[in-house]
Parts: structure tokens; sequence; C-alpha cells
């Protein structure tokens, strides 16, 4: 049954309840749920009371009036209506319950950012011929959506989708070298080398909460098979060593430690980064506060002087709205990103952010040239929409120095110029000073909406990817 089959059958399950011939099914679906949460987390009878549930309820839709007539395929998706109602109201109860389920989480995902810093398809003894890891990212992506879902039937529909394009490529590969159609243990290594590679969230708790809750009616024939696989591939590196990747100990610990550095180096590098911003911040501070007193005084002689002018400072000062440049969301973006309690996990999408040079491969450059294209994409993007400056990149750090000092000194001349010129024409500078504020905060106002619209837009973006 495809998802969009499933959304219809939740939501036929769910105007069926509304029917006041249901009102006895509504009863009991409420009481189960409300006993259901009031006991303590009990996995094996926690499983065996949804499962008798599921099967009580999907008999009583046989024979009550709603269904009379329904063929099997309706009443197959009231079943699934059913499971992905009562499950979505039970899962904060029955995900993860245990502590020592949340620790083998942290464990498995511990061991797998690790050994995929340095497994490579050869150790898992994969055929050169089935070896495709451009197009192995596919079938990571699907296993990464795990998360994303609380009913357990669109649980495992990410995991039989993995392993779906898995069978497929291998299925393209053997047809493309004239080779022997690709048999169980040609697709498992390719699984565990996928899942260690994806290093899915809760990824264990996830398997548990699918083997458990989902209707054991319908884990049959092909998802079946394939949820074994995954069952089989998690054992597998949860067990993993130097034998399993055919290395010596030696090579296998090394690498371990390896990794260990890698990961730990995020650590450093990042503290690194968070004194930096702070030295940043410091000076972003001190120079406006200086530049605003400067300003003020300049202001203050120039009002002295020009009693008649339109504004006060204060006036002046408040209709100033500072528009936030690029690099000040880069430097509110880093210190979010210190202040939260996984960091690393945030960059293990980016396995190339920490490597040296010698670590790199020609495997690699592929990769590599799909994240610039990536980065350059998104960096032009973001200009763009800020305030349709042209596309460059940022200015050398010498570069950078060169033109604020440039631009210093032709502020210090002009203001320069406008001091010694204000005793002799008042007149002058009052029609200008007028005009020229008003059409300065009129630019600053205008470009106010825009930097609003864009921010509106990008929330309601997050807020859409979200849903």
């Amino acid at each position: 049954m495809e998802n969009s089959d499933v959304f219809l059958g939740l939501q036929d399950f769910l105007e069926r309840m509304r029917q006041p011939t249901a009102a006895d099914f509504v009863k009991s679906i409420k009481s189960f749920i409300v006993s259901f949460s009031n006991n303590p987390p009990d996995p094996e009878r926690d499983s065996a009371a949804v499962q008798a549930f599921f099967a009580n309820m999907e008999a009583a839709f046989r024979v009550h009036p709603l269904w009379a007539g329904c063929s099997e395929e309706e009443l197959d998706s009231a079943g699934e209506g059913l499971e992905k109602y009562v499950m979505t109201k039970l899962f904060t109860r029955v995900f993860a319950s245990l502590p020592d389920d949340v620790k083998k989480d942290e464990q498995l995902s511990e061991k797998m950012a690790l050994v995929q810093q340095f497994v490579r398809p050869e150790n898992l003894d994969i055929k050169p011929t089935f070896q495709n890891e451009t197009s192995w990212l596919l079938a990571q992506k699907e296993l990464q959506k795990i998360n994303m879902y609380k009913a357990p039937r669109d649980k495992l529909v990410c995991v039989l989708n993995c392993c779906k394009v898995i069978n497929n490529l291998l299925l393209n590969s053997s047809i493309a070298s004239n080779a022997n159609p690709p048999g169980a243990d040609d697709f498992l290594p390719v699984l565990i080398y996928v899942t260690i590679k994806a290093n899915p969230p809760q990824l264990h708790s996830n398997l548990l909460y699918i083997q458990r809750y989902r209707c054991q009616s319908r884990l049959v024939s092909e998802a079946a098979y394939f949820f074994t696989n995954m069952l089989s591939a998690e054992a597998f590196i949860s067990n993993i060593d130097a034998k399993a990747l055919s290395m010596e100990e030696t090579e296998f610990e090394k690498n371990m430690e390896f990794a260990r550095a890698l990961l730990s180096g995020l650590s450093t590098d990042l503290d690194g980064l968070s004194s930096q911003i702070n030295q940043i911040a410091g000076q972003n501070q001190r120079e406006p506060t200086e530049s605003r007193h400067h300003t003020l005084k300049e202001d203050h002689a120039i009002r002295s002087k020009s009693s008649e002018g339109k504004w006060s400072s204060k006036e002046d000062l408040s209709s100033i709205t500072k528009i936030p440049s690029i690099s000040d969301l880069e430097n509110r973006g880093a210190t979010i990103l210190l202040k939260e309690d996984q960091t690393s996990k945030v960059f293990r999408e980016y396995p190339y952010m920490f490597a040296n040079a010698g670590d790199l491969t020609i495997n690699d450059v592929e990769d590599l040239l799909n994240n610039y294209k990536q980065l350059v994409f998104k960096y032009v993007c973001l200009l763009k929409g800020s305030d349709g400056a042209s596309a460059a990149f940022p200015l050398s750090k010498l570069q950078a120095q060169r033109q604020q000092h440039v631009e210093t000194v032709e502020k210090y001349q002009d203001n320069r110029e406008i001091l010694q010129n204000i005793g002799s024409q008042k007149d002058t500078d009052r029609e200008d000073d007028g005009p020229n504020g008003i059409s300065d905060q009129e630019n600053t106002e205008s470009h106010l909406p825009k930097e609003e619209a864009s921010a509106s837009s990008e929330h309601n973006h997050v807020d859409t990817s979200e849903q």
C-alpha cells in the first residue's frame, strides 16, 4: 500500500469514526489509550496488549454495518488507519521508553560514527561490480528519514525504501555487467555499508518499535524479508570488529583511534571558533559604541548651529534601524551552534570538514565537487535574497582591512569638510540636511520591509517543511 493510500485510509477511518453508529468503537479506542498510558512501561506486555487490541478491533470492523459490503482492501485500509491513529497517540509513551534502549541507541550511533570514517566497500567484501557509493546516497537519505514519523508503518516504509533502492541498484549493475542476479550474500553487505554511512538516529529503538507495534499480520512477505535484513545489519554493526571488516586487529584499533581523534577534534576546533566569535563580538560591541559617540558629538555641534533643524538627535538615532549583514547572521548562527548540546551530530553530514588532504581518495573527488557546487549555489542565493548584492565571494582578510581603511579615511575627510564649511554655509547646510536626512531614512526604511518579508518567507518555509 502506498503512502497516499495510507493517508486516505486514515482519513476514511476518521470519517467513519465520526458516524453515530461508531460510538462504541470511539469509546473503546479512547478507553484503551487512557488505560494503556496509565501503566508503567513494559515492552513485552505493551506489545502484546497493542497487538491484541488491533486484532479484536479489526475483527469487529468486519461484522459492523459501517463496513458492510466493503472489500478486503478497504478493511485493510481501516486497520492501517487504526494503527496510525492509536500509535501516534501512544508514541511518547512507548518509543525508547527504557533507559537501556536509549543507551543502546547512543552506543550504536557512536560506533557507526567511528566506523564510517574509515570503512570501505572492500572491507565488507562487496564486489567491485556492485560498488556504487554515489547512488547509495539515495538509500542513505531514505533511511535517515526514519525519525520523521511516528506510526510503525511509516517508519517501516523508510527501511523498505532504503532496501528497495539497494536491491534495484544491485539488479541494474548485474544486468549491465552480465553477472548473475544478486542474492542475499550480495544484498546484506551493501545494506550494512549504507546503514553505517547513514547512521540513522535512534536506529535500535526504531527497529524495536516497528517489531513490537507494527501489526503482525502485515509484517509479512517482502516487508518481513527486508526488515529481517535490517535487523541483521544492526546486529552486525553492534558487534563489528577487525575480523568482521577483514582487517588486522592492529589496523582496526589504529583506525578507531584515528576516528575518535577526528571526532574529538571537532570539539577542539569549536572551542577555538568560540574564542574567535567572542573576540569578534567584543570588537563589534566596542566599535559601534565609539562610532556612535563620535557621531553624536558631530551631530550636537551641527544642531547647535542649526537650531531650526527639523529633527532632534534622539529622533535621528531612533529612526536608524540596523539591518543585519551576512557576517552578522553568520556570527549569530555560529554562537547558536556552540550552545547546542550535541554539536558533533550537526557535522556528521559533512565528513570532510575536519579531514586532512592525506585522508582523501580519488573516490572522494565527486562528493567534494558536488558539495562545492551546492555551497556556491546556496551562497549566491543568500546574497541575492539579502540585498541583491553581486554574487562575489567574501574578500580576504587583508583586502577587507584595506577597504575598511579607505572608507574610514574618506569618511574622516568628508566630516572635516562639512565642519569647515558649516560656518560659511549655514543656510545651505540646513536645506541639504533636511532633505538628505529624510532621504536617508526613507532609504533605510525602504529596505526594512524586504528584510521582514524575507525573514517571514524563510520562517514559513521552515514551518512548511516540518509539517
